[in-house]
C-alpha cells in the first residue's frame, strides 16, 4: 500500500476527515520508522467546500487523482444519502481493479449507493444501522461491531471507530508492531475490546399498559429478588400461563428477557457510578454471582463488566 486517497463532499464530518489524516497523512518519524504514504484529498468539483463546523475546506484535486490509489477512503458528510454519481463511479472502478475501499459512519451509505454492499457484511454508526439495513436489504448489517472487513471493503462504526478500522488496515498491511506504534503516537489503544453495543444509550423500557406498568416499576426496584413467572403472576392475580401470554402481548418480549435486560441495565449504572466489586454488582441486580453477570453482560454489551467500567466509570 503506497497511495491513499480520501474523498470529501460538501459538509464533510470534521472528525472523520481528521482521523483519516492522522493515520494516513503523517510524515516520517525516525523514532517510529513509520510508513509514509502518497496521500491526497479529492472531491468531485475541486475548490472550496462548505464545512459544517464553522470552517470551509479548499480541495485542489478532483476524483481522477484517486484513480490509482491503493486505498480509497470515504469521509462521512451531513446527510447519509445523496452521494455524487461520479463518486459512485470511482468506487465501482476502485473495487473492480482490486484496490481497498474504506468507509465509516454514514459514509457506508455511499458504498450502498454504488451497489457494493450487496451480499456483504458491513457496519455503520448504530444510529443508522436500521436505515442502512432497510435501504440495502441484500447487505448484512452488523450494528454491534466497531469495524468489518469483507474482502477488500472495510466499514467502520461511528466517529472514533474510524481510528479502530484504520488501525486494523494498518495492522493487516504492515503488521502489529507498526499498528501499535501508530496507535501510541495518537495516544489511543491499538485495539479496543468489544463493539458498539457498549456505547448505545438505552432508555429504561417503557410500557404503555396501565395494568403492567406498576408491576414493571416494582420489578425494576426489586431486581435482586427471585423473579420467576409464578411469583410475578401472583402479583397480578393471574395464572402463570395467562401472565406470560399477557406480558408478551403488552411488552413484545418474555418476562425472562425483560428482566434480563433490566438487570444488565442496572449493572451498567452500578459499574459507572460505584467502585464495588463485580460480585457485589451481580448480587445487587439479581445475577447472583460474577460469572453469571459476565456471561449476560458480555452477550448483551459485547465487553466484560471490567472493560465497561474502565471505559465509562464516572469519577467521584
Amino acid at each position: 500500500m503506497k497511495k491513499v486517497a480520501v474523498v470529501v463532499q460538501e459538509q464533510p464530518e470534521p472528525f472523520g476527515l481528521g482521523a483519516l489524516c492522522e493515520v494516513w497523512a503523517e510524515p516520517y518519524h525516525p523514532e517510529d520508522d513509520n510508513p509514509v504514504f502518497d496521500f491526497v484529498v479529492v472531491t468531485p468539483t475541486p475548490g472550496r467546500l462548505k464545512g459544517r463546523a464553522g470552517f470551509d475546506l479548499v480541495v485542489e484535486h478532483g476524483l481522477e487523482a484517486a484513480a490509482d490509489a491503493d486505498l480509497v477512503c470515504l469521509v462521512p458528510k451531513t446527510g447519509s444519502i445523496g452521494s455524487a454519481p461520479e463518486v459512485s463511479e470511482l468506487l465501482r472502478a476502485t473495487h473492480e481493479r482490486g484496490a481497498m475501499l474504506f468507509a465509516h459512519c454514514s459514509a457506508t451509505f455511499m458504498l450502498g449507493e454504488a451497489g457494493l454492499l450487496d451480499g456483504r457484511r458491513c457496519t455503520t454508526h448504530w444510529r443508522y444501522a436500521a436505515e442502512l439495513a432497510e435501504r440495502y436489504p441484500a447487505a448484512t448489517v452488523d450494528r454491534d461491531v466497531l469495524y468489518v472487513q469483507d474482502g477488500t471493503i472495510v466499514t467502520g462504526a461511528g466517529s472514533a471507530a474510524a481510528l479502530d478500522a484504520a488501525l486494523h488496515v494498518m495492522r493487516q498491511q504492515f503488521g502489529a508492531q507498526v499498528a501499535a506504534t501508530t496507535a501510541r503516537r495518537m495516544v489511543v489503544p491499538p485495539h479496543r475490546d468489544g463493539g458498539q453495543a457498549q456505547f448505545i444509550a438505552r432508555a429504561v423500557p417503557v410500557c404503555e399498559s396501565e395494568a403492567l406498568a406498576p408491576l414493571l416499576a416494582w420489578i425494576s426496584a426489586h431486581l435482586a429478588e427471585e423473579l420467576d413467572v409464578e411469583t410475578l403472576a401472583r402479583h397480578m392475580h393471574m395464572s402463570g400461563r395467562t401472565f406470560a401470554r399477557r406480558f408478551k402481548e403488552e411488552t413484545g418480549t418474555t418476562p425472562y428477557s425483560w428482566i434480563l435486560g433490566e438487570r444488565v441495565r442496572a449493572a451498567q449504572e452500578l459499574l459507572e457510578l460505584t467502585d464495588h466489586s463485580i460480585d457485589w454488582v451481580a448480587s445487587e441486580v439479581g445475577f447472583g454471582n460474577a460469572a453469571t453477570l459476565r456471561h449476560h453482560f458480555g452477550r448483551s454489551r459485547g465487553v466484560s463488566p471490567q472493560e465497561y467500567r474502565r471505559t465509562f466509570r464516572t469519577p467521584a
